[in-house]
């Protein structure tokens, strides 16, 4: 009898989750995680992160069941991005604009962080087990002088458990490690690249590498640590909202 009634209960809690929500008229929330110190020895290399202004207000908005989501991702990310370049090079100098980076003298390359795709799915579509959360990033690569080299495409997500009726911590903590998780990827796996083997050698890097490639240099996923509160939805699939107009990487 328990057996049948645990799916039942699922159910009735999810609903009670949404009629909640309904009632509150909006969730907003403003992710802004804390990177542990990796321990990686930073390239050396002189580069310059541009973190454009629509990059620094992002605010990814929807509705679902009459209920508004506003997830401001921008603060976070400007924050996420300097701890993230500095942990990996030697030495960054922050710009919000290209014309203003190229206009800067002794760098060896630009980065440009972009948010392509934020995506989540909520307790109601788990059976009121778990948020889970995916972001798609693009990272575009200037030459000094500004000219396009090369663009990297990077997934992060993340998940946590559905804690009791508040849909916002939940979120805020799966938003954290998909954001955690990007950031892991790019330090681990960026100095393997062509162009981050140019860097290591004091390089700058150029346009040559424009391609005629029709795909972008994709990282791929590497084993990070979860947040504690996460660990027991680690078995559970992390599955992203698709954007119509965003291809799966």
């Amino acid at each position: 009898m328990a057996s049948r009634l645990r799916p039942l209960c699922l159910v009735v809690l999810a609903n009670a989750m949404a009629a909640a929500l309904i009632a509150c008229g909006a969730v907003a929330i403003h992710p802004e995680p804390k990177l542990p110190k990796p321990l990686l020895q930073p390239l050396p290399a002189r580069v310059g992160l541009i973190v454009a202004p629509d990059m620094r207000k992002y605010l990814h908005q929807e509705t679902r069941w009459g209920v508004d989501w506003q997830v401001a991702l921008g603060p976070g990310h400007e924050r996420l991005m300097h701890d993230v370049f500095t942990d990996e090079f030697e030495h960054v100098e922050e710009f919000k604009d290209l014309d203003s980076a190229r206009a800067a003298s002794n760098l060896q390359a630009l980065f440009e962080p972009r948010i392509d795709q934020y995506s989540f799915v909520t307790s109601r579509e788990t059976g009121g087990r778990y948020y889970a959360v995916t972001i798609r990033y693009r990272i575009n690569l200037y030459t000094p002088q500004g000219e396009r080299s090369d663009s990297f495409t990077l997934t992060g997500y993340g998940n946590s458990l559905a804690s009791g009726m508040r849909s916002s911590t939940p979120l805020v903590r799966a938003t954290n490690a998909a954001m955690r998780d990007a950031a892991a990827k790019f330090l681990v796996q960026f100095p393997d690249l062509a162009a981050g083997q140019k860097l290591a050698h004091h390089e700058a890097v150029t346009a040559e590498t424009v391609v005629a490639k029709a795909d972008s240099p994709v990282i791929e996923a590497v084993p990070i640590e979860d947040d504690p509160a996460d660990v027991a939805v680690k078995a559970q699939p992390t599955p992203a909202v698709p954007d119509p107009g965003v291809s799966a990487p």
